[in-house]
């Protein structure tokens, strides 16, 4: 794959911020104040609703594209040792067996979302337990509040869903620690936004390349097509969001996968024709950061990057995934591995999705394409529009 790369730009602030006119850098760097500001937020609007009845049955999130990732959020820090399922549902409408014994969280940044709204108030029919988080003076709002469900409102302040994941997961992780569904005292909360504005000040646009992880990590995954893996549920859910982000903010495509399952399907692309096949050898290291990426061969290449956490990471799923890199390398796959910083899971999920969202933003504009834009998905929603 013939690739224009543009490596300089992420040297120069000035460039970065010409290059990227939506402003979407300094929505990602908002991570941290958005943790602060749903908690307030949330305290405002009061959760007492949600736990009035105890513990329901199931939790179903409702939400599509980013607004959606916040089901995956809750289900990630609540893991496999949650009470009660946590289902997240993209679609319309609701699964057939959801009822009054459930609670139904519908989240749409936008308000707007017709899939979310569809199931809110096919929940509303049912006698399910309600919730809502999204923005304001929205249908979305004015939905929840007539069928008196719990609303926590969240201005979107220009930010795409994309860059508000922290806004709108905020809320449903407070509501599962008032359902018992998972651990979350107050100073994990504040770990977390503090965290957050961590990574942001390590990959600030003014950090250089050479020392700014995010830039690093987009160097080398341009030109490569990706394949993410976590080695635990939660880093499965980042690598899902990585590959979002990476569709969404830099118009390039990624595999998502999570060990040890990927290592029974994906693992075979490895002696494909992006991996094994992709070349007769010769060309530079794909590991090898200081590279001229002017003389890669013309063949494109895996780029395995293994989310990694050895606080949760079980001993046979760690020793799989030492196999794999080695395997991979055996093969001319280059592989970057990613750890998470922190104590608590929420704060070490956190260190990894910050990280993640800005390699995304950068490698768009190292590849010369504003981040911010998806014409492809405006007009497919004019074409259903003018269906």
């Amino acid at each position: 794959m013939s690739t224009h790369l543009d490596e300089l730009i992420l040297d120069d602030p000035a460039a970065i911020t010409a290059a990227d006119p939506g402003e979407l850098l300094p929505q990602v760097a908002t991570a941290g104040r958005q943790v602060r500001e749903a908690a307030a937020r949330t305290a405002e609007a009061g959760l007492a609703g949600v736990a009035l009845d105890g513990r329901p049955r199931a939790v179903v999130v409702l939400g599509v594209g980013g607004s959606g990732a916040a089901g995956d959020v809750l289900t990630a820090i609540a893991g496999t040792s949650a009470p009660v399922p946590i289902v997240g549902h993209q679609g319309y409408g609701l699964p057939g067996w959801v009822g009054v014994a459930d609670l139904v969280i519908a989240v749409s940044s936008s308000g707007t979302d017709e899939e979310p709204l569809s199931g809110l108030d096919d929940a509303a029919r049912r006698g399910a337990r309600l919730m809502a988080v999204g923005a304001p003076d929205s249908p979305l709002a004015f939905l929840a509040e007539s069928n008196r469900a719990t609303f926590v409102p969240i201005p979107p302040d220009g930010r795409p869903a994309r860059a508000s994941l922290w806004a709108l997961s905020l809320p449903l992780l407070l509501a599962g620690r008032e359902l018992g569904l998972l651990h979350l005292p107050p100073e994990v909360v504040e770990a977390t936004a503090a965290r957050l504005e961590e990574v942001a000040t390590r990959c600030r646009p003014s950090s250089e390349a050479f020392v700014n992880p995010a830039k690093t990590l987009a160097l080398e995954l341009a030109g490569a097509l990706p394949m993410v893996w976590g080695t635990s549920p939660p880093m499965g859910v980042a690598a899902i969001r990585a590959a979002g982000q990476l569709a969404r903010n830099a118009k390039y495509p990624a595999i998502a996968g999570l060990l040890p399952e990927a290592g029974f399907d994906q693992l075979a692309t490895f002696d494909g024709v992006f991996g094994a096949r992709a070349g007769t050898g010769g060309g530079p290291d794909p590991d090898d950061f200081f590279r001229d990426r002017t003389e890669r061969p013309d063949a494109t290449r895996l780029k395995l990057v293994l989310l990694r956490d050895p606080a949760v990471e079980q001993p046979p799923v760690a020793r799989r995934a030492n196999a794999v890199r080695d395997v991979a390398a055996e093969r001319g796959v280059g592989v970057t591995e990613l750890r998470p910083e922190g104590t608590s899971p929420l704060e070490r999920f956190a260190s990894l999705t910050g990280l993640l969202d800005y390699a995304s933003v950068y490698l768009g504009i190292a590849l010369g394409i504003d981040p911010t834009p998806s014409s492809a998905a405006r007009e497919l929603a004019l074409r259903i529009d003018s269906a």
